[in-house]
């Protein structure tokens, strides 16, 4: 798959996590499916609820079941079958969202085959489960993964791993810390996974708990192009992991995405498209060029005297020249008097001049004061005008 193939599946995707927060209940899983979506629509995000798959059967060891180790216990507890599994996933389409699950084994790594889904998300914890890995790498779906604490070296061999088989690939910078201090996020990461793997995608799954938006701005300014948050409701029966996000919370988030698309602009492979409003900004900041003392018409403009017959100074006018034009060899075809403007009609030969846009001179500025450009400087009325620079198009064209 190609790098373009890879930037289209991941680009701005924005991955909620449902993780286990269903609690074994499908009626709740749905119930938070309902409440993202309606949001994730009204945003017009791009969006996927995802899910973990375990395989409870096999992922604990029989003489543990039943442990109160937390883990253990959480898996034991919120555990659904695949039908049931099956019945939140037509939920997440329905809804207009992308499924998306986490398998923590191989039998699970069947399941995200079984309904279709098109990417596979690879827990930090498992960056070098190889023998999970291989049985993703079968599955030919596009996959992320999560950096956590892995090593460098860790992290090569995965990216190798996949790019060996075509796999689309992306890699989510993350802090396996639950919740993560603001002062753990080491968002300078999404810069040394950019510059390492610069043909991926690059993310950030994040579990702060105090901010929604500044971690989210400076990543997009960072280049991070997908993102992922835990998500849960607050339903008075169960009680919020801090590092979970409520539905105002993800609200926050996606303000906070398209004001960092409003201010990042459109264009970042070539220059940008100057506005009007700009254009006219500057082109009233610009100095106008004017004469020190009278000048003579058939004088032509050279860098020796081009001093001695000009000064610049505001404000500029239409049609006048400015310091932005050069005007070596410009001969006039009017005289010029002391501290006049010098105007585009007063050059006998304009059409020789390089990069002059006689239109756009005609426009900016301000309106051509006539207390300072004397109408018997310009040697021109109104319908003189107009004739001459009828002329002067067609000799421009």
């Amino acid at each position: 798959m190609n790098k373009n193939s890879e930037s289209s599946i991941f680009q701005n995707l924005f991955v909620l996590e449902m993780a286990n927060n269903h609690w074994g209940d499908v009626a709740r899983g749905k119930r938070i499916i309902r409440t993202y979506a309606k949001i994730v629509r009204r945003y017009k995000i791009k969006a996927a609820i995802k899910m973990q798959f375990r395989d409870v059967d096999t992922f604990i060891h029989p003489n543990y079941k039943g442990d109160d180790e937390r883990y253990i216990k959480k898996t034991e507890s919120t555990r659904l079958s695949f039908a049931e599994f099956r019945e939140l996933t037509e939920l997440i389409i329905e809804e207009g969202c992308i499924p998306m699950a986490t398998p923590f084994d191989e039998k699970s790594v069947g399941w995200c085959e079984d309904l279709s889904y098109p990417i596979i998300k690879i827990a930090s914890s498992d960056i070098n489960d190889w023998r999970l890995l291989n049985r993703v790498a079968k599955a030919k779906k596009a996959v992320i993964i999560s950096t956590g604490g892995a090593t460098e070296d860790q992290i090569d061999r995965t990216v190798s791993f996949f790019d060996k088989r075509h796999i689309a690939l992306a890699i989510n910078h993350c802090v396996s810390l639950y919740p993560s201090e603001d002062s753990q996020l080491e968002l300078s990461q999404i810069d040394y996974l950019k510059f390492r793997y610069p043909e991926k995608v690059i993310g950030l799954s994040t579990h702060e708990y105090n901010d929604w938006s500044s971690s989210l701005l400076m990543s997009y300014a960072k280049g991070a192009r997908t993102w992922e948050r835990h998500i849960d409701i607050d339903d008075g029966n169960r009680a919020v992991s801090p590092y979970c996000s409520l539905p105002h919370q993800i609200e926050e988030w996606f303000c906070a995405f398209k004001k960092a698309q409003e201010m990042d602009g459109h264009r970042s492979e070539a220059r940008r498209c100057i506005s009007q409003k700009e254009t006219d900004y500057l082109d009233n900041l610009a100095r106008g060029l004017y004469a020190r003392r009278k000048i003579s018409s058939g004088t032509t403009i050279t860098r020796e005297n081009l001093d001695t017959y000009f000064f610049q100074a505001i404000p500029l006018q239409k049609g006048q020249l400015s310091g932005r034009e050069d005007i070596i060899g410009a001969t006039l075809s009017h005289d010029v008097e002391a501290n006049d403007g010098l105007f585009i009609e007063q050059i006998a030969n304009v059409d020789m001049l390089h990069d002059l846009n006689a239109e756009y001179i005609q426009e900016r500025g301000r309106k051509r004061d006539v207390s300072i450009a004397s109408q018997t400087s310009l040697g021109v009325h109104s319908n003189n005008r107009q004739t001459y620079m009828s002329k002067l198009h067609l000799r421009m064209a």
